[in-house]
């Protein structure tokens, strides 16, 4: 049985789905996608899996059933390319309503006919990976649809205590004070009755009304070969990553000097299983000042911020050591209690000060990184809207070919 630790903090929080859209080198054919499938289920378990709550002791956990729990939606329609509109408006559609994961799957997999092509969707929720894990299996996906090869399975270990951290992780001493304060006012506010624990169907209503009124715009945006070469020969001039100058533009662009990052930590979690699901993925943020700097050595500050933060356990496993020291309960209402009309105070105060969920405000960036791919053509992701975020981009680089899709409020 696998509990849900670090990822309980995309239990009870909107927006937590995601997408990739890829065309591969491979004709659309009913009966050859639903084969496809029918193998990725038998090689990862949590693609059949509900989710489940032991309410006796307010935990949850992924129900591994004895078949897939996919959505797949066959539209036998054709697409002009990865960029027609109807790929954008099925992911809206697919998006724009809480799922509710106790009856459905979490992946939804659309698919069209596109020329000597077929273009496929997939619209993750958090819980069943992070975006790293997503591409990896859409890769798989791309690769088995064309016959390159059959998947192998993988088992599902996710990360299950602080145990799973490096011992120089530990939250800061103002840390863990405020996170010590946050639980302890959380169980006084319990044991005097002035609220009970959020249950899955109580937020699941308060989250389709929200997010009937928080749409989401969705922009792409690419740099082809060309560019791309032009870029990187220009950072490595500036001794910078793709990545920094991005971080560097994002902010001279909407005029803010802090942006979050994720960061993939599979190399240094003992507890991963070679092409496993569920969430190995952390967030950062850095700060630079960027009054009177040009966008170079705006990213140059940039680089050596994200250096430091690599480089520093305590920074590196920050969010994930809160999620793992706040109570539970309190963690699944900090959102509810920031945008809803839950009373819980510690709550309130732990989804505002750890999380920023009073308004979106903030900026961030998730990276993919680059893959080449005989099986995929194109490729884009489209990342989580976070409800504490303004504008996020999703960066992904396919066969040399750049592609930001910005998710933005």
């Amino acid at each position: 049985m696998q509990y849900l630790f670090t990822e309980r903090a995309h239990l009870m929080c909107p927006n937590m789905c995601f997408g990739i859209t890829m065309v591969v080198r491979q004709p659309y054919h009913d009966d050859r996608i639903r084969a496809c499938l029918e193998k990725l289920s038998s090689a990862h378990p949590f693609l059949n899996a509900l989710l489940d709550c032991q309410e006796d002791s307010n935990t949850y956990c992924y129900k591994v059933t004895d078949h897939s729990n996919v959505e797949l939606l066959l539209k036998n329609q054709e697409v002009e390319s990865i960029d027609d509109p109807k790929i954008m408006e099925e992911y809206r559609r697919l998006t724009g309503y809480d799922w509710n994961l106790m009856e459905e799957g979490m992946l939804k997999l659309a698919a069209w006919r596109m020329g000597d092509g077929c273009c496929f969707l997939l619209v993750f929720h958090h819980l069943l990976a992070d975006g790293r894990g997503a591409l990896m299996l859409a890769e798989e996906l791309a690769d088995v649809y064309t016959s390159r090869r059959q998947p192998e399975y993988a088992e599902e270990m996710l990360i299950s205590s602080v145990n799973d951290f490096p011992k120089d992780s530990r939250m800061p001493f103002i840390s863990r004070i405020l996170v010590n304060r946050a639980n302890k006012a959380w169980a006084k506010e319990l044991k005097e009755g002035s609220h009970q624990n959020i249950s899955y169907q109580e937020y699941h209503a308060f989250a389709g009304e929200f997010l009937a009124k928080d749409p989401v715009r969705h922009m792409v945006t690419r740099m082809t070969s060309e560019e791309l070469e032009e870029t990187r020969d220009l950072c490595h001039k500036h001794q910078v990553t793709v990545n920094d100058y991005l971080l560097a533009k994002l902010m001279m662009e909407e005029d803010t000097e802090k942006v979050i990052l994720a960061c993939d930590l599979r190399d240094r979690l003992a507890c991963y299983r070679e092409g496993a699901l569920g969430n190995y993925s952390t967030a950062f943020s850095i700060e630079c000042r960027k009054k009177d700097q040009s966008l170079w050595s705006l990213a140059r500050a940039v680089h050596a911020k994200v250096q430091q933060k690599m480089n520093r356990p305590a920074d590196l496993y920050l969010v994930l050591q809160c999620y793992a020291e706040l109570d539970p309960g309190l963690l699944d209402a900090a959102f509810i209690s920031c945008r809803g009309d839950f009373p819980g105070r510690a709550a309130q105060f732990a989804g505002g000060m750890f999380f920023g969920f009073n308004k979106a405000e903030g900026y961030s960036i998730t990276n993919l990184g680059m893959i080449e791919s005989e099986s995929i053509i194109s490729a884009y992701f489209i990342p989580p809207a976070s409800p504490a975020v303004r504008k996020t981009q999703g960066v992904l680089t396919v066969n040399n070919v750049l592609t930001i899709c910005s998710s933005e409020r």
